[in-house]
C-alpha cells in the first residue's frame, strides 16, 4: 500500500513539473514574439510630429497650387 502511494505522488509530481515546464516555454515564447512586435512598430506607424510635417508641408503644396489656378481663372 505505501509503494503505490508512492507511484501516485510521483505522477502527480511528473504531472505538476511537465504542465509547469509547458507553461514556462509558453509564456516566454508569447514574451518574445510581443517583444519583436514592439520592435516592429516605428516601422508600421508614423510618429505624430512626422505626421503633421508631412500634412503642414501637404497644405503649403495645395495652397500654392490654388493660388496659381485663382491667377489663371483672373485673366
Amino acid at each position: 500500500m505505501e509503494l503505490t502511494g508512492q507511484i501516485i505522488f510521483d505522477a502527480v509530481i511528473l504531472i505538476a513539473g511537465f504542465l509547469a515546464a509547458w507553461a514556462y516555454t509558453r509564456i516566454f515564447t508569447l514574451l518574445d514574439r510581443l517583444g519583436q512586435e514592439l520592435k516592429e512598430i516605428p516601422e508600421k506607424y508614423v510618429a505624430k510630429d512626422d505626421y503633421r510635417e508631412d500634412i503642414r508641408e501637404i497644405k503649403e503644396m495645395l495652397g500654392a497650387i490654388f493660388k496659381r489656378l485663382e491667377n489663371k481663372a483672373d485673366k
